[in-house]
């Protein structure tokens, strides 16, 4: 509502202004036609259009510079009809393409020419300078305008993009993160449940320790995701009461895993080789959710096989091994047809090694077993590969 009414304020006032210039404009030497009720008709021509000028600029250009021209062809006072030629070029330039408004302009710029022959003696030269100039700048102040507009409107279509790709980003975050705590712990409770049915009543003792095992896996479950859920919020440290963003898991938390993966019946030898130093958080996770991730594939694929855990850290690079003996295994085929799936665990650790330049290799060993393989670079400073070794047998 505000633009319209400021459009016919724009109008009327333009009109007002120049039809109380042209009837009190002097002429005592009789430069130009005397101002009839044609002069005026023509005039209010010229300007009341111009409240269609936003919605209709080109049709509106034309009209404006039919009706200037016959005023100048008739030889009234043509200073009054100017404003509104500028007016139509500038809405032209600013609305329209380029190429559209540089004819609105080398045609205004005739019209106005045209009607600088009315000028007073020796004033011919100045009122072409002017006419031309303001052209000019009518033309260039619309054009910029229309630039600035497109430029808002690329900024606003690539601000929502981004907004899109974070959202999206941020879902295949959340899910990643959900199958890597839900699917081990899941495996874990699965099996040591199967255990404690099968020897609830021959073996007590040995069912008791299933079913604290699977409390264990629940509660740290529980724990991971309140975990998650801090650090995919993102708030400030008010939202960490409990001091848990700290804790996300990483290779210093190896151990643990492994104990709770021997507990679901899965021998488990790990070995870490180089001068071990503190790793970037992501990376860290990375290499953690990955070993995590084909831990529980041996539980899920391969149960009760040997593992071996095997962790490198070079001078810039961090290298993972992850390999069962078990009777060889490749992925399940995905079945066919529009609802075919991939499997998750596989493709949430390439996305999660892609994101810091590293790779994942998932295969059936030559000798037997299946392997997964992780390379991460890790930007140091320095490094120190020093050959020490250090074995853990769980």
């Amino acid at each position: 509502m505000l633009p319209v009414v400021g459009e016919i304020v724009w109008a009327v006032g333009s009109l007002w202004m120049s039809s109380t210039l042209l009837h009190n404009w002097p002429d005592p030497e009789g430069y130009w036609r005397e101002t009839d009720a044609l002069a005026y008709a023509l005039i209010a021509a010229v300007y009341l259009p111009l409240v269609l000028r936003r919605r209709h600029p080109l049709a509106v250009m034309v009209s404006t510079g039919l009706w200037v021209g016959t005023y100048f062809t008739l030889g009234y006072y043509h200073v009054v009809a100017v404003c509104g030629m500028f007016t139509a070029l500038y809405t032209v330039a600013s609305l329209r393409p380029r190429r559209l408004s540089l004819r609105c302009a080398a045609a205004t710029l005739a019209v106005l020419l045209w009607g600088t022959r009315l000028a007073e003696p020796g004033g011919g030269a100045i009122s072409a300078a002017f006419v031309t100039v303001a052209t000019v700048v009518c033309w260039v102040a619309g054009d910029g305008s229309r630039r600035l507009r497109d430029l808002t409107r690329r900024l606003r279509l690539e601000q929502e993009e981004k907004a899109r790709r974070a959202v999206m980003e941020e879902r295949i975050q959340i899910a990643r993160e959900l199958h890597d705590v839900i699917a081990h712990h899941v495996s874990v409770i699965s099996v040591q449940t199967g255990l404690a049915s099968y020897v609830f009543s021959s073996d007590p003792p040995t069912a008791r320790r299933a079913l604290g095992t699977v409390g264990d896996s629940a509660r740290e479950a529980l724990a991971e995701m309140r975990r998650m859920l801090v650090v995919l919020r993102e708030e400030g440290p008010d939202s960490d009461p409990e001091g848990t963003r700290g804790e996300v898991q990483g290779l210093g938390r190896l151990d643990e895993l492994v104990k709770r993966v021997g507990a679901a019946g899965v021998p488990v030898d790990v070995r870490v080789t180089g001068a071990a130093y503190e790793l970037p958080p992501g990376i860290d996770l990375c290499a953690y959710r990955v070993v995590q991730e084909a831990l529980t594939n041996v539980i899920k694929h391969a149960p009760q096989a040997p593992t071996t855990v095997r962790v490198h850290y070079g001078a810039d690079e961090v290298r993972v091994r992850v390999k069962d003996a078990g009777s060889g295994r490749t992925p399940a085929p995905a079945p066919a047809g529009p609802g075919r799936r991939t499997g998750q665990g596989l493709i949430g650790m390439r996305e999660r090694a892609t994101i810091y330049h590293g790779t994942v290799t998932a295969a059936a060993a030559p000798e037997g077993g299946f392997e997964v393989s992780l390379r991460v670079p890790v930007p140091r400073p320095g490094g120190d590969d020093a050959d020490d070794v250090r074995t853990r047998r769980r």
